[in-house]
């Protein structure tokens, strides 16, 4: 196995759009944020005196697709729910989709911003900018996590970050994820039910499912929903994806309101990957409009600036099926523009590792200090997963459907003695905010008593 290299994971800057939040981490360059607490050097993140080390890349470069067709697969699949179908494993990338789900939280300053900020239209705004940076990821990512198997799950620690979560596949038919993160500041959780189809030159993704924030210090709840992701031209192209729709972020207790419409391309790229939307408050007044877009910033301003659209910086496409070949200058130009976020650069060496970000790059890092504490049902020690970041892609393949058909014995064998399938770290209750049913942690996880855990490797 080849060895991999380690480095700073930078999503903790004390100005969230800083040019030092934007520098590529250079061999030997050692980076130290304002905050004095947190040092960054390549291999490290030293925070209040301890040092954390994250890769940079994957044991292997990943595979050519070229020799592929998708095509051959997908033909017989159009308007169909692909949720549910085996896909050959050479169009997977390493990682479950309960890590890729882990990606929510690479900007995760931002609600630690947003749970100390004493105006709350000003909490509102960061919280907007944690929901759009949560999908930033996606920019590029053409790769499909690994459906996780039924009672799966994944943990991630990241103290110098100030956050924990554990996420488990509490249902495979259908499939839903559900997950939980704890902060000294915030409580987020939330499940998700990803509905795949496939239209004959896309796939579109409805990532079904409420997701909640709760802000500790002030006792605030916010809800939104997740939006809707196109991948566009599967079988002749390249192939590119864009989000869109409208999502709207509840302050339950004070009543703020903010609607953001991400918008689909047109025929110039004008609207490419742009978002934009206002903050309301109880009366239903605007008090801030928000610009930018889902791949690399987001932007509030006085609402009585935002008059208009930008079109600053648009993309030209001359074909609706063309790939955007330039990301828009998201920087609306507008006086007294406030940056909220702003995406960190994706490492020099993305595209030989499945366009993974840094944050990425580390989600399936496992370490023998990790191992010995882990659950047997980490996604980190699917062997699959892991031989696919290994480059066996023969062996990642009969691991997969070694995996795909123990799991179906399993529902078999439950079928026959008439027995229902249990989730050991959540259960099926009701969100005390929304009223509406959801999967709720029970808060065992922690414990670490993994006798309840079943076998599913």
């Amino acid at each position: 196995m080849a060895s991999t290299t380690t480095t700073t994971v930078s999503t903790v800057p004390s100005s969230s759009c800083s040019s030092s939040s934007r520098t590529k981490v250079n061999n030997g360059e050692e980076k130290k944020d304002t905050d004095d607490s947190c040092t960054r050097s390549e291999g490290t993140v030293t925070k209040d005196k301890v040092c954390y080390m994250y890769r940079t890349s994957l044991p292997k470069p990943m595979f050519s697709r070229n020799d592929f067709s998708i095509w051959s697969i997908l033909k017989q699949c159009i308007g169909k729910e692909l949720s549910k179908m085996t896909m050959p494993v050479i169009f997977n990338e390493p990682l479950s989709l309960l890590q890729r789900m882990a990606e929510y939280m690479e900007y995760a300053y931002l609600l630690q911003k947003a749970g100390t900020a004493t105006d709350p239209v000003e909490r509102m705004q960061y919280v907007c900018a944690f929901a759009v940076s949560s999908i930033s990821s996606n920019w590029d990512r053409l790769g499909k996590p690994f459906n996780s198997l039924l009672g799966e799950t994944y943990e991630l620690k990241r103290p110098d970050m100030g956050f924990r979560l554990i996420s488990e596949q509490v249902s495979h038919h259908p499939p839903i994820s559900a997950f939980h993160v704890e902060s000294d500041l915030f409580q987020f959780h939330g499940s998700i039910h990803p509905k795949l189809r496939f239209w004959g030159k896309s796939v579109e993704v409805n990532p079904k499912g409420i997701i909640t924030l709760e802000l500790t210090k002030f006792n605030e709840v916010y809800t939104w929903s997740n939006i809707n992701c196109c991948v566009h031209n599967v079988i002749v192209g390249k192939l590119w994806v864009e989000h869109y729709g409208v999502m709207e972020v509840l302050n339950h207790k004070t009543k703020h309101k903010a609607v953001l419409t991400f918008k689909q391309n047109g025929w110039f790229g004008r609207d490419l990957h742009k978002v934009e939307g206002y903050i309301y408050d109880a009366n239903k007044t605007k008090v801030k409009a928000l610009i930018g877009t889902w791949v690399q910033s987001l932007y509030a301003v006085d609402e009585n600036g935002a008059s208009g659209s930008s079109e600053s910086g648009s993309a030209a496409i001359n074909d609706p099926d063309d790939i955007p070949r330039l990301l828009p200058n998201a920087d609306p130009g507008i006086p007294g523009e406030m940056c909220l976020w702003k995406a960190l650069p994706r490492p020099e060496n993305t595209n030989q590792f499945f366009s993974f970000t840094l944050f990425a790059m580390m989600l399936n890092q496992l370490t023998d200090n990790i191992k010995d504490t882990l659950p047997p049902t980490d996604s980190r020690l699917r062997p699959d997963i892991r031989l696919l970041e290994e480059g066996d892609i023969d062996t990642a393949a009969l691991e997969k459907n070694r995996l795909e058909e123990k799991q179906r014995s399993a529902r078999r064998d439950r079928k026959k003695k008439k027995e229902e399938w249990t989730p050991v770290w959540f259960h099926y209750g009701i969100n005390p905010t929304t009223g509406k049913e959801d999967w709720i942690f029970n808060k065992d996880y922690w414990q670490r008593d993994w006798s309840r855990c079943p076998d599913i490797f």
